[in-house]
């Protein structure tokens, strides 16, 4: 029985062409799965912190802390001198606060393990978007609530894209808010 070039396709090519599309749609799942966005992600910290206290209770702004979010790319991780402008005085003997004044007394920085953070191969500039007028909450959550501070929000290129594409969405507070950039350079640089 001579074999037919639909054999062949059958056979050999149809098998190929099934498994190359299995396994993209495998990788392209498990690359884009809900997890891997880092909503949840609550890192323990070297001491326990409450923005639910500090921002919430307190009513601490958050570039009170955070010192930077104006002028800078990235928003800074409280260095231990910032807290101890309070502590210094405030709360003096609880425990967390025993371990804060250890780190300053020993000049040693804090090593508090960033919660909210752009992949490294993405350029991401904090200021700008705090110059426009985009509240703190719009991409971390009301941190006025939580106890541990968690991401809450995606930071993947899905969730910046559909903010830059469609901004009155998602800041309808901010006046004359305008599309951000779309374009593969604003971003990997």
């Amino acid at each position: 029985m001579k074999k037919t070039v639909l054999d062949y396709l059958l056979k050999v090519r149809l098998p190929l062409v099934l498994f190359v599309a299995a396994i993209s749609f495998l990788v392209t799942f498990y690359v884009s799965r809900p997890e891997r966005d880092g909503v949840g992600y609550a890192p323990e910290q070297p001491l326990a912190y409450s923005h639910k206290l500090h921002a919430g209770e307190l009513g601490i702004d958050c570039q009170y802390c955070h010192v930077g979010v104006t002028k800078q790319r990235q928003a800074l991780v409280p260095s231990v001198n910032i807290c101890m402008n309070c502590h210094a005085v405030a709360r003096k003997d609880r425990p967390e606060i025993i371990k804060l004044r250890e780190y300053y007394e020993s000049g040693r920085p804090l090593p508090w393990k960033r919660v909210h953070k752009v992949p490294e191969y993405a350029y991401f500039n904090h200021s700008v978007h705090v110059n426009k007028g985009i509240d703190c909450e719009t991409c971390h959550g009301n941190v006025r609530e939580m106890e541990v501070i968690q991401q809450v929000k995606s930071f993947t290129m899905t969730a910046c894209l559909d903010c830059h594409r469609d901004p009155k969405k998602f800041v309808p507070y901010v006046e004359n808010v305008k599309q951000g950039p779309r374009y593969c350079a604003a971003c990997h640089r």
